[in-house]
C-alpha cells in the first residue's frame, strides 16, 4: 500500500509517458503504456506453434510446425510466448533491452500474468535465462533476460526459481541482421555450462530469451544443456517477431 501510496505521488509530479507513442500513460492497466497503445498489444492466444509459440491465424493442422520453425531442428521439446513483437510490444522490449528501461518490468510481468497458459506453463520449471558476454554485460550492467526470467516467476506466483546454469563463452556480433544460417555459425561453441552448475535429470528445465526470431539462440543453448544431461528441456520468450 505504501509503495503505491508512494507512485501515486511520483505520477503527479512527473507523469508517466507511453514508451511506444509518448503521450500520457494513465487510467490503464499498464504503467507505461497509454489506452490506445494498450488496446494494439498483440498477446497470444491458441492455436499456436508448439515450436515457437507463434499463434495460427485461420484453420491449422494438428502440431504443424510454422513458417518460423520449419527449417529449425529444435534441440528444447517445445516453446510459448506472451506477445507478438509489434507496435507497443516491440517498444517494451526495445526500452528495456536498449534504453535502461527497468521501470516496464512491471508491465511485462502483468503480460505475462495474463496471457492466457503463460504463468501455468512456467509453473514448476527451473528457468535459465540466456546469458550475456560479460563485456556486453559490462555494457548494458544487466541481462533482460535474466530479468525477464525473474518476471516470469512472478507471472508464477513464485512457483518456479531461476538458476544461471551457462555463460557465454565468445562474443558474438549482433544477430539482428543475419538469416537463419548465419546466426547458426555466428553462434556455434558460443556457450558453455557455466561453473559449478548442477544439473538434476529429473528436473524441467525452461530457457528464457527475450524475442524468439529464428530459434538459434535457444537452440546453441538447449545443445549445451542437453549434453550436460538435461532431459526435459522447454524454451520461452516474451515476445515473438
Amino acid at each position: 500500500m505504501l509503495s503505491q501510496l508512494w507512485r501515486d505521488k511520483l505520477d503527479v509530479v512527473f507523469p508517466r509517458s507511453c514508451v511506444h507513442c509518448g503521450g500520457l500513460a494513465e487510467n490503464g492497466r499498464f504503467r507505461h503504456l497509454c489506452l490506445t497503445c494498450e488496446m494494439q498489444l498483440l498477446v497470444v492466444r491458441a492455436p499456436h506453434c508448439s515450436t515457437c509459440g507463434h499463434p495460427y491465424f485461420g484453420e491449422t493442422e494438428i502440431n504443424r510446425l510454422c513458417q518460423h520453425c520449419e527449417e529449425l531442428e529444435p534441440e528444447f521439446s517445445q516453446g510459448k510466448t506472451a506477445i507478438l513483437l509489434k507496435g507497443p510490444g516491440r517498444s517494451l522490449v526495445h526500452a528495456l533491452k536498449y534504453h535502461h528501461a527497468l521501470h516496464v518490468v512491471g508491465d511485462i510481468t502483468r503480460l505475462m500474468s495474463e496471457a492466457p497458459g503463460y504463468a501455468d506453463y512456467v509453473k514448476g520449471a527451473v528457468l535459465v535465462p540466456v546469458p550475456l558476454h560479460p563485456r556486453k554485460l559490462r555494457e548494458r550492467r544487466y541481462n533482460q533476460s535474466l530479468l525477464l526470467a525473474e518476471c516470469a516467476v512472478r507471472a508464477a506466483a513464485g512457483h518456479a526459481r531461476v538458476e544461471e546454469l551457462l555463460r557465454r563463452v565468445v562474443d558474438t556480433d549482433s544477430q539482428t541482421h543475419y538469416d537463419r544460417a548465419a546466426r547458426q555459425k555466428n553462434l556455434k561453441n558460443a556457450f558453455a555450462l557455466a561453473p559449478g552448475a548442477a544439473i538434476n535429470p529429473g528436473q524441467r528445465y525452461l530457457l528464457v530469451d527475450d524475442v524468439f526470431t529464428t530459434g538459434s539462440t535457444l537452440n546453441a543453448c538447449a545443445t549445451v544443456l542437453r549434453r550436460a544431461g538435461v532431459l526435459s528441456l522447454d524454451a520461452v520468450t516474451f515476445g515473438h517477431g
